[in-house]
Order: structure tokens, then sequence, then C-alpha cells
């Protein structure tokens, strides 16, 4: 049953790619296209940081980590697949890996992140950021909530 989780992440990495390959072919050369006025827009951005652009010029931390992290959850899958555990922390665990390996491909090949999905909501202009950046974010919040809620539920069972 591993094949399927495999051919998940290879979508989501592959998804995260084929709209940074767009990006880069289209929206590069005009920088930025209005979809919603005031709302949403494409913007053509190379972060060489973290989220919100933090720790600028920190190419290989970034890298290490991504490979810290992905072992880490791998193992952490190996042991809840074991245990036949937890469907919802397996998903997260694929999410987290395929976002983070998503950008890390970015900063091997580019020496950067592409980001493009520009939102602007009440007011507040929200940080660039990316399709990997949602598997992370969405895959973080549903381990911690997979975690924190279903956890302890079957463990008391």
């Amino acid at each position: 049953m591993i094949l399927l989780p495999l051919v998940f992440f290879a979508l989501l990495v592959g998804i995260d790619q084929a709209s940074k390959y767009l990006t880069l072919e289209v929206l590069k050369p005009i920088g930025n296209v209005n979809i919603i006025e005031n709302f949403f827009s494409l913007t053509y951005v190379e972060n060489r940081g973290a989220a919100f652009g933090i720790m600028q010029g920190g190419k290989w931390i970034f890298i290490m980590l991504t490979v810290i992290v992905c072992i880490a959850c791998v193992i952490y899958y190996s042991k809840l697949a074991n245990e036949n555990r937890l469907k919802i922390v397996r998903i997260s665990i694929v999410l987290i890996c395929s976002g983070a390996v998503g950008n890390m491909i970015d900063r091997l090949f580019r020496g950067y992140v592409v980001d493009m999905l520009n939102f602007y909501i009440f007011g507040y202009d929200f940080p660039i950021f990316n399709f990997a950046d949602i598997c992370v974010c969405v895959g973080a919040f549903l381990l911690i909530t997979g975690i924190m809620f279903f956890d302890r539920n079957q463990e008391e069972k």
C-alpha cells in the first residue's frame, strides 16, 4: 500500500513544479496579472528566504532542514503505516514532504523559490506564496489536528 502515497507525493510535486514552470515562462516576463481586483493576483517573486522572506540567503540551511524533516516524516509515516493508524496523519506527512521537496527542488536548481499567489485580504497584503507552501501549511494543520484530537481517541480505545 506504499504505492498510493508515492503517487500522491509525485502528483503534488509535479503540480508544484508545473505551476512554477508556467510562472517562469508566462508570468516572469510581465511580472503581475490581476485576477480579482483588490483581492487576488498572480505576481512573480524570487524568494531566496523562507516563509515571509525571512532568512534571505539561507539556501543550504533550508535544504538541510528539508532533508532532515523529510527523513523524520518518512520514519514517522512508516511507524504509523505498520500500526495501520491515523490516515489523516499519514496524508499530512505526504503533504508536508511534497511541499518541502517542491521548494527544495527550486532552491537546488534555481537558487530561489518561485512564488506567485498574491492575496490582498481585508486590507492586508498577505505574503506571496506557491502551491508547495499550501501543501506544507495544510499538511502541518492536519498533522497537528490529527495528533491532538484523533491520536488520543485511538489510544483510549
